[in-house]
């Protein structure tokens, strides 16, 4: 890479950083470092919730998965507007009028400490899963461009911003967030003009969409109700409202920032800026994915987007089979070229179904050629999971796009990364201290120990999310992987607050027992039917803890709190 980009990451983190420690006065006290002393204005909320999700997951597993399989993806966030309307009229309300640090600490009022508890560990588990994958899309980019270990990557990621969370709070994350949001899509607009100038001369936007359109890349829709497909508009729109619901809801990552906000109408409008915004930039981030596509119709790409997996190969015994798959894989791809020409310059109707016949096939035969490919490698490291979906996005910024831009991109992906892992760190802590360390362990001590607490349950944290960075880069597409974790969770930690809000007929063991349910039963689909698409793990979550929680209930009755209600 040449200096003048690494000048620039340089730059701008130096700025990102000097950024965060000017945010940092004020967090002496727990509730300046955690909430921010909850004055924040709502665009400042909303844009650091929309920067969060904007993370380096979005711009390597969501593009990678737009190369893939197109704009289908995007179904899945249907259900995102009517889960912030929702929420702006019930989860926003509550907490705001709790005076609590945390969601969970609700549960305690409603129900009983142990509810709480096992809440809270439920979030842990499953953010600390999510953070190890949101460290991971960074690290792979670093593993390609400077040809370095994975683990030496995941290190260089995930310790500074451990370090760099331990010593700021919540108003730094929120302000570096707003910075890094002009930033990110500053970087993402920037690559879709470099995807549409390398185009050739003879090939429009729009034939080239066009071209992109026959493998079924354009379809933004697909109303099938099926419950073994992930992404169709039913699967979204209801499992997506669960999944979503949970999120933004019950995930403390995501409550912690509207707590931060001045009002509660404040934080319902942070919400709301999410609802009109994060649909239209998914669409963009896939639209990226495909032009990507587009762009390896014309100009040939690697037959793998992993060099390190590449290199194993033909240093091993099967390097005479691989170099035959190379040669085929180019004859291929020239093939392709012209069959895709020929479709896009197509003018009528007959010509137009004759060219897509032919691109079909030629595009059917560089893809078994890929697939053959693959086999090699899985069969040299054993890894049979094995995907290059990941890699697609990094490798076409750091081989096509001109110097300078290459800089911006990495250092817009780099400081997302880092920001979304120190909220998530933020976060962690929070939950860790606050439902456990001062409710359990020690709770009449001073400000200042619990600051010194979280800063070591930071560390801690950091140190977990690392170990499973390691392991995330082979698990597939990385946003479906993270919102595999969560899906595992959310939908039961929705159902508990659920049975909270809904209804005054739930007791204390009821839910107890009932979010204890609503897990086994996730976990029974999951390996009993896992034709079962994880989005619908939500609902189901959602509704076994409901009904197993009111059937408890209903032979444990409730015995009244101090208080069942928020005033």
């Amino acid at each position: 890479m040449h200096p003048v980009d690494w000048f620039i990451i340089a730059l701008y983190l130096g700025w990102i950083i000097w950024t965060g420690v000017q945010h940092t006065r004020g967090s002496k006290e727990i509730e300046g470092y955690f909430l921010g002393h909850r004055s924040n204005p709502w665009w400042a909320v909303g844009l650091s919730v929309m920067a969060t999700q904007l993370s380096a997951i979005t711009m390597v597993g969501t593009t990678g998965q737009g190369y893939m399989d197109g704009l289908r993806f995007v179904q899945f966030y249907f259900g995102l507007p009517l889960a912030m309307v929702i929420l702006s009229v019930t989860a926003v309300p509550f907490f705001h009028r709790a005076k609590v640090y945390t969601a969970y600490e609700y549960l305690e009022r409603r129900f009983d400490v142990k509810t709480r508890t096992l809440t809270s560990a439920l979030f842990l588990l499953s953010r600390g899963l999510s953070c190890g994958t949101i460290i991971s899309a960074p690290a792979v980019i670093l593993s390609i461009i400077m040809g370095w270990n994975l683990t030496l990557t995941v290190l260089l990621i995930g310790i500074p911003t451990a370090i760099y969370t331990m010593l700021g709070g919540v108003q730094a994350v929120t302000w570096t967030d707003v910075k890094q949001m002009y930033i990110i899509i500053f970087g993402l607009m920037a690559v879709a003009i470099a995807l549409v100038l390398g185009l050739p001369g003879d090939v429009s936007v729009g034939d080239a969409l066009r071209v992109a359109g026959a493998t079924g890349r354009m379809q933004a829709f697909d109303f099938r109700f099926t419950l073994s497909e992930t992404y169709t508009f039913w699967s979204g729109l209801i499992g997506g409202l669960f999944l979503m619901l949970s999120y933004f809801g019950c995930d403390q990552s995501q409550v912690q920032r509207y707590l931060t906000a001045r009002s509660e109408d404040e934080a319902s409008s942070s919400l709301y800026m999410s609802a009109y915004w994060k649909i239209p930039l998914q669409v963009l981030v896939l639209l990226i994915g495909v032009l990507v596509f587009v762009f390896y119709l014309f100009n040939e790409p690697p037959m793998l987007f992993n060099p390190v997996h590449e290199a194993r190969v033909k240093q091993s015994a099967l390097a005479g089979r691989y170099a035959d798959a190379e040669q085929r894989f180019s004859a291929a791809f020239a093939t392709r070229r012209v069959a895709a020409r020929a479709l896009a310059s197509a003018d009528d109707a007959p010509a137009r179904a004759s060219a897509e016949t032919t691109f079909l096939d030629s595009d059917a035969a560089l893809r078994a050629v890929r697939k053959d490919a693959t086999a090699l490698v899985q069969e040299v490291t054993g890894d049979r999971t094995y995907r290059d979906v990941n890699y697609v996005f990094p490798t076409f910024v750091t081989t096509h796009l001109p110097i300078g831009l290459i800089g911006i991109v990495l250092a817009a992906i780099m400081a997302a990364a880092m920001s979304s892992i120190a909220a998530e760190l933020n976060a962690l802590a929070t939950t860790t201290v606050i439902d456990f360390y001062r409710r359990l362990l020690k709770p009449d001590a001073p400000d200042a120990h619990y600051l010194t607490v979280s800063r070591i349950a930071t560390g801690a944290w950091g140190v977990f999310t690392c170990i499973v960075a390691l392991f995330a880069t082979n698990l597939g597409s990385l946003i479906e992987v993270v919102n595999r974790f969560g899906s595992f969770f959310y939908g039961s930690i929705l159902g508990v607050f659920m049975l909270a809000m809904l209804t005054r007929r739930a007791s204390g063991t009821g839910a107890f027992v009932g979010l204890i349910g609503g897990m086994t039963l996730v976990g029974s689909v999951a390996v009993l039917r896992p034709d079962i698409s994880f989005l619908w793990h939500n609902v189901i979550g959602a509704f076994g803890v409901v009904v197993v929680g009111l059937l408890v209930s209903l032979v444990v009755p409730v015995t009244p709190p101090a208080s069942d209600s928020i005033a």
